[in-house]
């Protein structure tokens, strides 16, 4: 089951037209993301500042299918697709009124911030992210 988090397009994510700004969606994400890793007890600031781990984004793929506007509340259904060793593919489906306006395919990878190299994830973490975990089926 994905973890799943409801947000306004505000009138700031938007346009003069009043079309969701795609640099905005990113932000979305990010906050969205947080909000994950929170829903299962543990917050990004005890992992930057009490653990000094950091999870840059290594990859992302974006498909826009569909444009928002403003007051529309897109809904964010975040899949673990894979937990490495150290990395973590996500796919996140956004969607308003159940018609999906963008996929986001993302790889982060945990880092020490003493190091700046690749770190295993500690079970705790991996643990409430397998909570999500819904790999991609065979095709």
């Amino acid at each position: 089951m994905p973890f799943t988090l409801s947000k306004p397009l505000r009138f700031g994510d938007c346009d003069l037209t009043g079309i969701a700004y795609h640099p905005a969606y990113l932000s979305m994400l990010v906050d969205v993301n947080e909000a994950m890793f929170a829903s299962f007890g543990i917050t990004w600031k005890e992992i930057m500042f009490e653990r000094r781990l950091g999870m840059p984004t290594l990859s992302m793929n974006i498909l826009f299918t569909k444009p928002a506007g403003y007051g529309d509340v897109l809904t964010f259904n975040v899949h673990v697709r894979n937990i490495g060793r150290s990395s973590l593919e996500l796919e996140t489906v956004v969607t308003v009124d159940s018609a999906v306006i963008w996929t986001i395919r993302q790889k982060i990878v945990l880092t020490s911030l003493e190091t700046h190299k690749s770190t295993p994830w500690p079970d705790d973490i991996r643990a409430g992210l397998a909570r999500y975990l819904e790999p991609v089926a065979a095709q």
